[in-house]
């Protein structure tokens, strides 16, 4: 890592712009501040996307440098701008490698192969000896080895044990969850107990202040939230999501001392009742097709939950204020957007 880059992300300049912006985040969460704030963040990268997988440490010093390039860059936006690195290996299909899912890269993004085995045989991996998280910790440890002061640290994709239990099984794990329940029940346990057992490495080992879940420059969160992606759940029935799911996605959020963000990014209207009187679900975040529902996401939410809305054509900004009017909002994108 360069030498201007130690001295630029260790800026205390730098270090008390974030901590003012978390503040407002903090209030708007606890409902003491502005019902409302806009933030956009950036990341560093590597030119080199794929050297995180050969040489994570040199990728780590690449990122820190490509980021300290724009950082001050910050300091003069309208709005949150949280510096981060991301540790974004094999995109969504992260714990689908750990699991023992055949991933590859294809035409620009990651897939995975289902699973061979029936459902109802999965076994919990043998962590500490998985080449998968073995890679992510050395992701991390060069995080805390850079000795900086700035930069959030951002999850890989952990996603939630809907989207890797699909992922895992396709449709398979759906029939599962009606023709054979206690195969259903048995495997999205063994899935769950996985994610948390990596978020808790990672809570035990990354400061809780530098520590921010996936898309950590556009979801960030104050200190001690925890974020599961809740796409697949469009899939299910209230009932079914009810019966095996509700109980293990709060678990998982529960491994947070303050509980957290669930993202959506499909027509999950029918589930808004239950996100409602999820304990440890704080926040949702919505894009794309989630978005465009944003008007029952602001009547079925308790007055407690905060939305982040990604404006987008089925939502324009402007809409999404107008709806979200005096509801707690965190508008994700640039004001121009």
């Amino acid at each position: 890592m360069d030498e201007l880059t130690k001295k630029v992300l260790t800026d205390q300049r730098l270090v008390a712009y974030q901590e003012e912006w978390f503040r407002k985040l903090e209030a708007l969460f606890d409902g003491t501040g502005e019902n409302q704030m806009t933030l956009s963040g950036i990341f560093g990268a590597s030119a080199d996307p794929n050297l995180i997988y050969r040489e994570p440490e040199r990728w780590m010093d690449e990122a820190m440098d490509n980021l300290a390039q724009r950082a001050y860059d910050a300091i003069s936006a309208p709005r949150f701008v949280p510096l981060c690195v991301e540790s974004a290996l094999y995109g969504v299909h992260f714990v689908d490698k750990i699991l023992g899912a055949e991933v590859f890269f294809q035409d620009g993004q990651w897939y995975n192969h289902s699973l061979k085995q029936e459902v109802g045989e999965l076994e919990l991996p043998n962590l500490e000896g998985n080449e998968t998280w073995k890679l992510a910790r050395r992701v991390a440890e060069a995080f805390l080895a850079s000795e900086t002061t700035v930069p959030l640290f951002g999850l890989p994709t952990i996603a939630s044990v809907a989207n890797i239990a699909v992922n895992l099984y396709g449709e398979e794990i759906l029939v599962a969850m009606l023709s054979e329940p206690e195969a259903a029940e048995h495997d999205l346990r063994i899935i769950n107990e996985v994610l948390k057992e990596i978020h808790r490495w990672y809570l035990a080992h990354i400061p809780m202040k530098r520590l921010q879940p996936v898309i950590s420059w556009d979801r960030t969160q104050p200190p001690g939230y925890g974020q599961i992606c809740g796409c697949t759940t469009q899939l299910v029935s209230p009932a079914l999501y009810e019966e095996f799911l509700y109980p293990l996605d709060n678990e998982l959020l529960g491994v947070y001392p303050r509980r957290g963000m669930i993202h959506l990014c499909g027509s999950h209207g029918h589930l808004i009742p239950l996100f409602a009187k999820m304990q440890n679900l704080k926040s949702v975040q919505l894009n794309d097709r989630a978005a465009g529902d944003l008007e029952l996401y602001v009547r079925g939410l308790r007055a407690d939950q905060v939305i982040y809305l990604n404006p987008c054509k089925e939502m324009p900004l402007e809409r999404g204020l107008e709806i979200a009017a005096g509801r707690r909002l965190v508008v994700v994108g640039d004001y121009k957007l």
